[in-house]
């Protein structure tokens, strides 16, 4: 079954103090291109996120938010300015000496002095946390595939549709190209004879006329190709496989065989079909730029 290239997927989980929100959303692109929007604190999870989207998708353009929030209160940790702890004290006992003063230290005052004790929070451990982002992001990968193959169903059964009609206005170039011979001949004799008048229509030279028009005319190896190109386009359909490109370039290829329909064929009902049909296969390369 064909997919959609665009889709949105969301996924939560929780975990070592953390719910992690994350977020997928996607445009068509010619190829896989993974945009990753987190924290500064979490850049370190940019590539491994990277890696687990490029697993699961083919192509398009995936922005992926992850939005962590934090569900505990981080430990606080009481850190020492050792160096500054040093420093006061130097600079007290030197005072003193200057005043003839006695000097005792006092660790408490010390300690109470200006930026000698400060409040920090302990560093998250982003090894541990690393498998509760895996997880909410596998979940939001599950959900934005889910998706895009429910998108892919009704692309698929419109193309389904827009190939029958070109296959039905294939078949009426076919019914008609067995008569334009036919017609050219009856034509062609009813000129030359008006032509002529009374004198005696050369037989021979008529049949060689009508024969290189035939042959100059002829379009049914491009008939037949056109229906091997819409027999492809079924089995891509139905593939598991990403079938995006391969369709993009079916549709080149029948564009090329109904363009070449239309300048031999030399028949005005065949070209009215002609415009019809491409005019249905810009349709269907307008739905096929949505597939993966």
């Amino acid at each position: 079954m064909a997919t959609s290239m665009t889709g949105f997927g969301r996924g939560e989980a929780s975990g070592e103090g953390y719910q992690f929100t994350v977020e997928l959303k996607a445009v068509n692109h010619r190829f896989l291109e993974v945009v990753v929007r987190l924290p500064r604190n979490m850049m370190s999870f940019e590539e491994p996120v990277r890696k687990l989207v490029q697993e699961k998708l083919q192509r398009g353009r995936v922005e992926v938010y992850l939005n962590p929030a934090q569900t505990e209160e981080k430990k606080r940790l009481a850190k020492v300015d050792k160096d500054l702890v040093l420093s006061y004290d130097k600079t007290l006992k030197e005072l003193a000496l200057s005043l003839h003063t006695a000097y005792e230290p006092d660790i408490y005052r010390l300690a109470a002095l200006p930026e000698v004790l400060s409040l920090e929070e302990a560093e998250t451990d982003l090894d541990k946390l690393w498998p509760v982002c895996a997880e909410a992001l596998t979940s939001a990968l599950d959900n934005f595939i889910r998706m895009r193959l429910k998108e892919g169903e009704k692309l698929t059964e419109d193309l389904w549709g827009r190939l029958n009609l070109l296959e039905a206005s294939l078949a009426k170039i076919e019914k008609r190209s067995d008569l334009v011979v036919a017609d050219y001949q009856k034509r062609l004799r009813e000129r030359v004879q008006a032509m002529l008048g009374e004198t005696v229509l050369d037989e021979a030279r008529l049949a060689n006329e009508v024969a290189f028009f035939a042959d100059r005319a002829s379009i049914t190896e491009e008939i037949v190709r056109f229906q091997s190109h819409l027999e492809q386009s079924r089995k891509a359909l139905k593939s598991a496989e990403p079938v995006g490109r391969k369709l993009d370039f079916i549709i080149q290829e029948m564009n090329r065989e109904i363009n070449t329909i239309g300048s031999k064929a030399n028949d005005l009902e065949i070209s009215q079909v002609v415009i019809d049909v491409k005019s249905e296969l810009e349709k269907v390369r307008e739905q096929v730029q949505n597939l993966e």
